[in-house]
């Protein structure tokens, strides 16, 4: 059967996965009527919750006898480490872009990985029926893009879709019969070309990792393209380093191939085809897996380096040991490096008390997501405010910068340019009218400065404003960047809050819990009005006299508490304060609990 392995790419919320589900629907993946759920390629809680693709994923389908391997990448940034590996493995990549946006910053990250290996994208224009889509202007910015990131005169000769996957149609021109996907299929099969390595089945079996997982009943499997060879289930293989060290020698216990949104278990699998392999107990990704006789490495894609590092130490709260049964270091630490292994992304370092793990990874969202999955499998976690990771070059130190484009009504551009160039340290690259009312920005801010913005951002935009981020480079050292101006509201009590005393400390400033919850000693209970700390008692009730019975005041009413997701939750900390998660409750609180502790800690500062 001929083969085609081609990569769907775009910027994050432009429509690959939903366009994935039709492609699958059309070819006769799924039969009539069988149940099926939006965005099947979501597996994940979290992907489902957020709408965000994060874990990239492999389908198949068979279009009139032609084979069509399709994956399915993460918009993110933060997960920009699937996104090089999984494009080393196909031979096309099919472009989406939002026929209103135009290219945003991701559509620009993944475009340059594309090019760079030489890939010849399709371009499909999606969404065209929203009402305020312009593809034609789309269709310019795309071509101004390619152009930008240096593509040959063969890249730039790219063809274009005008396309709603939500309708389930692609046409070669607007006004189209807009039925279904006929005209991307015939595309994908006309213009990518055939996997070159399906003339290398002679040679021995070679095969990069680009993928890991866990499987219960397999252990650890690995996914890639066969460069080379044949393989049958239960040959033996051995697996080399990137610099052709060997790791270990391993029998082949299963293959199994992609088809529809399964993998089944195949008996060989020829050059070419993209499949996974278990039996292996030490390879990782970018690891090459090959014939006893092969001796050199396949060359593997680099992966960026992490840019912010986050502790994540045990929970020695009082209320510690509640609500998640996994609460010691050993076992966090374990989980811990799993990730490390399935994630190339992510690096963990233990600390020198051993109680506390440094995690690099490449932004907070990805950290955010991996917390959240600790979080629901039962840990309980102390975690850190995320630290910005600096290099040394050349005696001088650098740090991080991303490329922020926003989205804003005219009325707020002032306000976020302010903060952005102003309080953050950014730099003003471009500014230019984005549709009606609105503007668009474009900043290079240090990564330091976004840390916590993105709250202050949907404030001084009153929720409308888009923002969006991608590393961008290093540059020299920018100096101080202001944190929290705020103080908190600090807790000098163990027990349960009263509704009467927290209705007395509104004054002080925005409280972050109610009533009848429980506090300890050193945990934050609100933003103070001014910028000093401030110890309080939420727990003081009303006194009583025999003259006045506790029901005949009128009933204490407060105002609506702040309440922080995890990822706000770690933005809003200051340095010598950590976010205490648990399964069920989020909590913010002093390092140091004890009073004399914390003056003692900020004299050695």
């Amino acid at each position: 059967m001929d083969l085609r392995n081609i990569a769907i790419i775009a910027h994050v919320d432009h429509g690959k996965t939903t366009l994935v589900d039709e492609l699958l629907k059309q070819s006769g993946t799924f039969r009539e009527g069988q149940a099926t759920t939006e965005r099947a390629m979501d597996s994940n809680d979290i992907e489902r919750e957020r709408g965000i693709t994060i874990l990239a994923k492999a389908t198949s389908v068979e279009w009139q006898g032609m084979r069509i391997n399709i994956v399915d990448t993460p918009g993110h940034a933060d997960f920009g480490g699937e996104v090089e590996r999984i494009l080393s493995m196909v031979d096309g990549v099919c472009l989406l872009v939002d026929a209103a946006e135009g290219p945003m910053p991701q559509t620009k990250f993944v475009l340059a990985k594309a090019l760079a290996l030489g890939l010849r994208p399709i371009v499909v224009l999606n969404k065209v029926d929203k009402p305020d889509a312009e593809p034609e202007r789309a269709l310019n910015e795309v071509f101004d893009l390619f152009a930008n990131l240096g593509a040959s005169d063969e890249q730039l000769d790219f063809p274009h879709l005008y396309a709603s996957g939500r309708s389930g149609w692609a046409d070669e021109s607007l006004d189209g019969p807009r039925k279904d996907l006929t005209a991307l299929f015939s595309l994908i099969v006309k213009h990518v070309p055939a996997p070159k390595q399906l003339a290398r089945q002679a040679e021995p079996f070679t095969m990069l990792a680009t993928t890991l997982s866990a499987d219960p009943y397999l252990g650890r499997i690995l996914t890639g393209r066969v460069e080379s060879g044949r393989i049958a289930a239960g040959a033996q293989l051995k697996a080399l380093s990137r610099d052709g060290e060997r790791i270990e020698q391993f029998r082949v216990t299963k293959i199994l191939a992609f088809r529809g949104l399964g993998q089944q278990p195949i008996d060989e699998a020829i050059a070419g085809d993209i499949v996974t392999l278990a039996g292996m107990t030490k390879a990782t990704v970018a690891d090459t897996l090959c014939a006893p006789e092969v001796e050199t490495a396949l060359p593997a894609q680099p992966i960026d380096p992490p840019t912010i590092t986050v502790t994540f130490g045990i929970n020695d709260s009082p209320l510690a040991g509640r609500d998640g049964n996994k609460v010691q270091s050993r076992v966090i630490r374990e989980r811990l490096m799993r990730e490390a292994e399935q994630n190339v992304a992510i690096k963990v370092a233990d600390t020198p008390g051993g109680e506390a793990f440094e995690v690099s990874g490449r932004g907070e969202l990805q950290m955010g997501v991996l917390i959240e999955n600790m979080r629901r499998e039962g840990f309980e976690l102390s975690i850190s405010r995320p630290r910005v990771i600096f290099r040394e070059e050349d005696g001088q130190r650098l740090e991080p910068v991303e490329e922020v484009i926003v989205d804003v009504d005219d009325e707020f551009s002032g306000a976020v340019i302010d903060k952005l160039t102003g309080e953050r340290k950014g730099d003003l690259v471009e500014m230019k009218p984005a549709g009606v009312g609105k503007t668009r920005i474009v900043a290079h801010v240090p990564s330091r400065g976004l840390i916590g913005y993105h709250g202050q951002f949907l404030t001084d935009t009153r929720g409308t404003g888009v923002l969006n981020r991608i590393f961008h480079g290093w540059v020299a050292h920018k100096g101080p960047i202001q944190g929290r101006r705020q103080g908190v509201l600090i807790s000098m009590e163990n027990g349960v809050t009263v509704a009467y005393a927290l209705w007395n400390l509104e004054e002080r400033g925005k409280l972050f819990l109610g009533p009848q919850e429980q506090v300890y000693t050193g945990m934050l209970i609100g933003e103070h009005s001014r910028d000093n700390d401030l110890e309080v008692n939420p727990l003081k009730g009303k006194k009583l006299t025999n003259v006045r019975a506790s029901g005949t005041d009128e009933a204490v009413r407060l105002t609506p508490h702040l309440r922080f997701s995890l990822e706000e939750a770690i933005a809003y900390i200051q340095d010598d304060e950590l976010v205490e998660v648990t399964p069920k409750i989020i909590r913010l609180r002093k390092r140091h609990l004890d009073p004399h502790e914390r003056k003692r800690a900020s004299r050695t500062e």
